[in-house]
């Protein structure tokens, strides 16, 4: 039990046990219990003396948790790739914490670090045209090679082809699931699962053992609009509960793109619904990247600033690795895969440098996936 306790910062024993009582109380939600943690209350107090402004049924859930799986959860995170992050963690994902049901905790399997990486949420029907599935592959595909995280539900159709997309595209990806991390849904997704385990993360507010249910997958859906830049839709019907995840995502002031179809196609209609809407209509995978560049630059760019907190504005000559690039590239257009051959570097980290030298106006992208150079004055 202590090695489980000490391998989460600032959390003993006590204090997990507490925070997992929280979790698994029933009849007690986080919209209940978000603003008296907010307040100054931590998970022990709420539980020794429930708030007398609960109803008596809520304060008397609260004196009886459910210790037995308090200790089967302890059990499962004494797994090394088992996590569990309060939301008063510092490795809590900041995004998350705006919301007003925000969840107490999140269950992670795999690697903890890549909530916090830039993400694009990616979602779409379950059932998709073959060239949907492929377009969801390559975007996603696309977004990796950039270092852009790759966020969906782990579902069948676009889901599975976003995850596999962004796996290829050597990049993390993060399935937000609507049951317990310790039962994959679908099952056929259960090889999936583990992949993305080893190269990003499964993430749950709910606790092991947790079965799917209807009402886990809107609960979800916010988690993965939440954790996201922006949200992509690729192909959705009317009732689509894609839409579901694109309204969440406007209510919490993220993007809302969606790529359009043939309006002979009802997997397309849910898509131009939302153009109709407001979601930002897009084309190719740039397009995403292009409107999200303001907020990407707080990932990617990082100015040093003076004493009075300003940043330094003033234009920097690229560093080392920058100018190999740009040297590699000449004035021609070239492929990504090309200059991974001309410099040696590993493929994410010259995709990522494409975006930076992009966003810096030094680079510009041309059809069929090329980049070019641009006339840069570099006169000191």
């Amino acid at each position: 039990m202590c090695e489980i306790a000490s391998s989460i910062p600032d959390l003993s024993e006590h204090e997990l046990r507490s925070w997992l009582a929280l979790i698994r109380l029933p009849g007690v939600g986080s919209a209940t219990l978000n603003p008296l943690l907010r307040g100054g209350l931590s998970p022990e107090r709420l539980l020794a003396q429930p708030p007398p402004q609960l109803s008596e049924r809520m304060r008397t859930s609260m004196r009886n948790p459910p210790w037995k799986l308090v200790d089967e959860d302890l059990r499962w995170l004494e797994s090394p790739a088992a996590h569990f992050l309060p939301c008063t963690s510092p490795g809590y994902p900041e995004p998350l914490t705006r919301l007003p049901d925000a969840p107490l905790g999140l269950f992670v399997l795999g690697q903890p670090q890549s909530l916090h990486s830039p993400q694009i949420a990616m979602v779409g029907s379950r059932n998709p045209s073959r060239g949907g599935e492929q377009t969801a592959r390559e975007f996603a595909r696309h977004f990796a090679r950039s270092g852009i995280a790759v966020t969906s539900g782990l579902a069948m159709g676009i889901d599975t082809a976003s995850h596999r997309g962004a796996l290829q595209g050597g990049g993390p990806t993060l399935a937000v699931m609507a049951t317990g991390l310790d039962r994959v849904y679908p099952a056929s997704n259960r090889d999936l699962a583990h992949e993305i385990a080893e190269h990003g993360a499964l993430v749950s507010e709910f606790p092991p053992g947790t079965s799917p249910k209807r009402g886990h997958f809107p609960r979800r859906n916010r988690i993965i609009s939440g954790l996201s830049l922006g949200v992509l839709v690729v192909e959705a019907a009317l009732k689509s509960g894609s839409l579901i995840t694109a309204r969440l995502a406007g209510e919490q002031s993220r993007e809302v793109f969606a790529i359009p179809g043939s309006i002979h196609n009802p997997l397309a209609r849910g898509c131009h619904q939302l153009i109709r809407e407001g979601a930002k209509l897009v084309e190719t995978a740039a397009d995403v990247l292009e409107e999200l560049a303001p907020k990407l630059q707080q990932f990617i760019l990082a100015p040093e600033t003076d004493d009075t907190g300003q940043g330094d504005t003033t234009p920097q000559p690229p560093d080392q690795e920058h100018q190999q690039l740009l040297d590699a590239m000449g004035y021609d257009p070239v492929s990504t895969d090309a200059l991974v051959e001309r410099t040696g570097l590993a493929p994410e980290a010259v995709s990522s440098m494409l975006l930076l030298l992009e966003m810096e106006g030094r680079v510009s992208s041309e059809p069929g996936g090329l980049f070019i150079q641009t006339n840069v004055d570099t006169a000191s």
